[in-house]
């Protein structure tokens, strides 16, 4: 018997157990799921653009449920009148006073406290902790890094953005919604005084380093701190720490008269290379090169530790600031 035969008669007897997988081809979806998204649609633009409304509009909203909440995230202990004080802007304390005229109420027993006392005292201890740490952790840095970089950190852009994520938005007393930057960085200045009057000054130090100052992590300083005149202030600091006079050399060069030259200037003082870049002509390989010398006599390298994190105030720093 032929080979062909043998493996036609072993694929008959096997005819029965041989199967092949069939695929389910069952619809995903419902037929009822496209109209009902369609009629879905269609009201939506009925009704037109709609404003966001604030989730204190729901009707299961509770207030101070939300603001015991709120410090339990941050494992604070708030009073609650006072936390809700630093959650209020004076536009809405204005607000709540014209309509309460509007309704023919001229006297009232119920006084509205704004956070603006809160937030000054806020302001004030977040301008002074992160000073002593950025202090602490760039001791090599002068004092106009340390205002680049205190200015970054307390600047209203980061702190309603530090604000946000804590979920500050929808506890916002304002007389707008969604709330401005302006008004999400007063109140977590308010909640930073607010720390301070509940807990002490040492716990409102601990929060401002664990939620502000961490925005200094694994961030380019020199693109926070931008040096006009790399140049001159090189030769400054070596003149103030004296480390001799700067001397540049050219280390190599390609490419020269063309699209792609580049060169390699090395900056020498006192026969020890501080600082060295590279750059498509040398004017520009100088400033490269006297960024990196800034950078290594700073301590501020790409490569530099971490930042500690961990860090507590000093007795001598906690008198002053009280």
């Amino acid at each position: 018997m032929s080979l062909f035969r043998l493996s036609l008669r072993i694929l008959n007897q096997n005819k029965g157990l041989t199967r092949l997988p069939v695929l389910d081809q069952t619809r995903c979806f419902k037929r009822w799921v496209a109209p009902t998204l369609r009629e879905l649609r269609r009201r939506q633009k009925k009704l037109g653009p709609q404003l966001p409304q604030p989730r204190s509009g729901f009707i299961e909203w509770n207030y101070r449920a939300e603001l015991f909440a709120f410090g339990k995230r941050l494992h604070e202990e708030f009073d609650l009148e006072m936390l809700q004080a630093a959650f209020t802007q004076p536009s809405y304390v204005q607000k709540e006073q014209v309509r309460q005229r509007d309704l023919g109420i001229v006297e009232t027993d119920v006084v509205i406290k704004d956070n603006y006392e809160l937030s000054e005292r806020g302001a004030y201890l977040a301008n002074e902790c992160v000073r002593a740490y950025l202090s602490h952790s760039f001791p090599n840095v002068p004092v106009v890094g340390i205002n680049a970089f205190t200015d970054y950190l307390l600047s209203t852009g980061m702190l309603s953005h530090i604000a946000t994520h804590l979920g500050m938005t929808e506890l916002l007393l304002d007389d707008n919604y969604p709330p401005k930057q302006e008004s999400l960085a007063r109140s977590l200045l308010a909640v930073i005084g607010t720390i301070e009057q509940c807990s002490g000054q040492e716990q409102a130090f601990l929060f401002i380093r664990d939620f502000v100052c961490t925005q200094m992590n694994q961030r380019d300083l020199l693109e926070i701190w931008g040096i006009d005149d790399p140049e001159l202030m090189l030769k400054q600091v070596c003149e103030e720490r004296n480390l001799g006079e700067i001397e540049p050399r050219l280390i190599g060069d390609c490419g020269k008269n063309t699209l792609l030259s580049a060169y390699h200037v090395g900056l020498y003082a006192n026969k020890k290379l501080i600082g060295r870049g590279f750059g498509e002509d040398v004017a520009t390989a100088t400033k490269v090169a006297s960024l990196n010398a800034l950078q290594e006599i700073f301590g501020i390298q790409d490569n530099m530790r971490p930042l500690n994190f961990q860090a507590h105030l000093k007795p001598e720093i906690r008198n002053a600031i009280a």
